[in-house]
């Protein structure tokens, strides 16, 4: 029998020191509100100001996405907003409300970015897509999404515990506690907060000090850069210092090494082999010699690390069938005897049977929409087999990767996604127009589908941490996923009208929206259905990269996003997890509760250097949108000078480091 806890007595706890490491033979995991425990959870109130998040920040990351490149971190500020919200009330909104406020609200940024990162190309290709049809694109990906991500909860949230870092889940948790708790640590995670919103604010959106550092004022490194494009890059801001430190320095370490592949071996290799050649090597469309550091990645090594990804996903998808039989095994025995399995409330899906069959619906609902195309049974049979395959498989690839590093890798998904999709229609005859429209929605509905996963599968942890019902939160995602996808899709028609997306066309006076990620995969869909050939080559270079890593027993998921992602944010996420293993080491020795407070601290720090500079990033987007805004509104005097700015770049981002150090070590004194 239950007992029902409304009071401030649950919220009041921390979380089990087992929360953040692997379970011992015989341990399990006890949340903050365990499962003999209920709290209100799905109520009008959550509900109500979880969709006005999602709306909101629908809105303002569809504009800022298309406008700059770069939407707003909703997560993370949705729940400093549920815990500031929770005091406005007669009753204090529980910690289990907070959760759901903040799944529903959250589910807008991923909307957004797969909807942003695809849905746009059919505007600027000028192939007229209805409402309709931009809408259910972004809806039909969203609620994939999320279907294909249930059943795989119970691998990486419970059965792996403890395995992955989940940076995100982390910094939203440690808010979603310690803003209930109150008194010194809420003061803690306040103060870190305000330092990283104001220094990421200062360093991305103005002209204070570099954001990037490069040293190429060093002879030294330039000459590195000039004769083997052999670059040193670092992205000096408190958000990623504080995501290193949450993944901790093992993650930190595999994850830099891909970085040091990518720049340090491949791109000079390609240097070396190309440098002497006046021809252009396909995919480039220059020569090699006349390619920076930064094209040849472009062009070569980032095609490279899309093939790690995707052949690291499959594995991945792979190692948790066992855990997805198990899960369709329930419901087979459900379906044929009647049965109800019982399960505690904390790991209580939504029942297999209603996924299997949403599943089902969203794909006839697919399928209708590629037969309105009016093309052969057999071109909507291609169509959405390539999307339910890549929608199912890239769920998996999403949630390892925002589970190990919060970064989810999109862009190389949907691009991977848009080269099959066009090499498989092609064979079946489909080409121009209707090739590219076919082609484009196919990419938008499976972006849309790894994006709204890899952001669930955060939601799912942090509920898994502080004690949610898992039911609970997959069925307000999907209201939360419906809701960004009308949004969403409703500012992309708008914007459509009054902006023109990439680049500007002959005779049209509107202003332009660079759209870059959309831009791309125009530029990829028109070059397949010209025909042009593939570099099955690098896809392949990568995919062995993979297995030798596989073979070796490594994580060839951290070390293939590695590859892929810019070595500026790798080596400050290094930076972070050194940090974490320093105040750790100096915990151990201290022990007892002087050496679990260091260490508490130390995430509360680290969540707080994620919250601001989410924060900061939410603000400077939006003064991004006055068309006004300039980057030298705030300009300090020795901004353009190298030798001075990035060296005071590079110490005030130690004294973040040394806040950190300091203030973890602050707390365990003074007890």
């Amino acid at each position: 029998m239950s007992t029902t806890e409304t009071g401030a007595n649950a919220e009041a706890q921390s979380l089990p020191a087992n929360a953040y490491t692997a379970l011992k033979p015989g341990e399990s995991y006890v949340p903050i509100v365990s499962g003999a425990l209920t709290q209100p959870e799905i109520t009008l109130r959550a509900v109500f100001w979880g969709s006005v998040f999602c709306i909101f920040f629908s809105v303002a990351s569809a504009y800022s996405t298309l406008k700059v490149g770069q939407g707003m971190e909703a997560a993370i500020p949705i729940s400093i907003l549920a815990i500031g919200m929770a005091r406005l009330f007669r009753r204090r909104s529980s910690l289990l409300e907070n959760v759901i406020m903040t799944g529903i609200g959250a589910a807008s940024a991923a909307t957004v970015a797969g909807a942003v990162f695809t849905v746009p190309a059919l505007y600027s290709l000028h192939l007229a897509p209805h409402p309709v049809q931009t809408i259910f694109i972004c809806l039909a990906g969203g609620c994939l999404g999320v279907l294909f991500l249930i059943p795989l909860r119970r691998y990486f949230v419970r059965e792996m515990h403890g395995q992955f870092p989940f940076p995100e889940a982390t910094a939203i948790t440690e808010v979603l506690v310690t803003g209930e708790k109150g008194g010194s640590q809420a003061r803690l995670l306040l103060q870190a907060t305000a330092i990283a919103g104001v220094y990421d604010l200062f360093v991305s959106t103005f002209h204070v000090w570099k954001e990037y550092l490069n040293f190429q004022f060093i002879p030294f490194m330039r000459g590195l850069a000039d004769r083997g494009r052999m670059v040193f890059n670092f992205d000096a801001i408190g958000f990623i210092l504080g995501l290193g430190y949450v993944m901790g320095l093992r993650s930190a370490i595999v994850f830099c090494a891909g970085g040091i592949l990518a720049n340090f071996v491949l791109i000079p290799l390609v240097w070396f082999t190309g440098s002497h050649m006046d021809l252009a090597v396909y995919p480039g469309v220059t020569p090699i010699s006349h390619m920076t550091a930064v094209e040849i990645y472009r062009n070569y090594v980032r095609f490279i690390g899309v093939g790690a990804i995707a052949t690291a996903g499959i594995l991945g998808v792979i190692k948790s069938l066992r855990v997805i039989v198990s899960a369709f095994g329930i419901a087979l025995r459900t379906f044929r005897h009647g049965e109800v399995h019982q399960t505690e409330r904390t790991d209580r899906d939504v029942p297999i049977i209603t996924i299997l069959l949403g599943v089902v619906v969203s794909a006839l609902a697919v399928a209708v929409f590629f037969g309105s195309f009016k093309v052969s049974f057999a071109l909507v049979a291609a169509g959405l087999l390539l999307t339910l395959v890549f929608a199912f498989f890239f769920a998996s690839v999403a949630a390892n990767a925002i589970a190990t590093t919060a970064n989810n890798p999109a862009s190389g998904m949907t691009m991977l996604t848009v080269i099959i999709s066009c090499l498989v229609l092609l064979n079946f005859g489909l080409s121009g127009n209707t090739g590219m429209f076919f082609v484009m929605a196919i990419a938008g509905m499976v972006c849309t589908a790894l994006c709204s996963s890899g952001q669930f599968i955060t939601d799912l942890k942090a509920g898994y941490w502080l004690g949610s019902t898992p039911a609970a939160q997959e069925k307000v995602k999907f209201l939360g996923v419906i809701l960004a996808a009308i949004t969403a899709g409703l500012t992309i028609i708008l914007l459509a009208h009054t902006f023109q997306f990439g680049e500007a066309a002959a005779g049209d006076t509107r202003q332009i929206l660079a759209a870059p990620q959309a831009s791309i995969m125009k530029a990829l869909v028109v070059g397949f259905m010209s025909r042009q050939p593939v570099t099955y080559l690098l896809f392949g270079i990568g995919a062995l990269i993979t297995l030798v890593l596989e073979m070796l027993g490594r994580s060839s998921m951290v070390f293939a996003l590695g590859i892929y992602l810019p070595l500026s944010l790798t080596t400050p996420i290094l930076a972070g997890g050194i940090l974490s293993h320093l105040v750790n080491r100096r915990a151990e020795r201290t022990g007892g509760e002087r050496g679990a407070t260091m260490r508490e601290r130390g995430v509360i720090l680290a969540s707080g250097l994620m919250a601001g500079g989410a924060l900061g990033g939410v603000l400077g987007a939006a003064l991004r949108l006055i068309p006004s805004f300039r980057e030298d509104w705030i300009q300090t005097p020795f901004y353009s000078n190298e030798f001075v700015s990035q060296p005071v770049s590079a110490i005030l981002f130690l004294g973040l480091a040394v806040y950190v150090w300091l203030w973890s070590m602050k707390g365990a004194k003074e007890r």
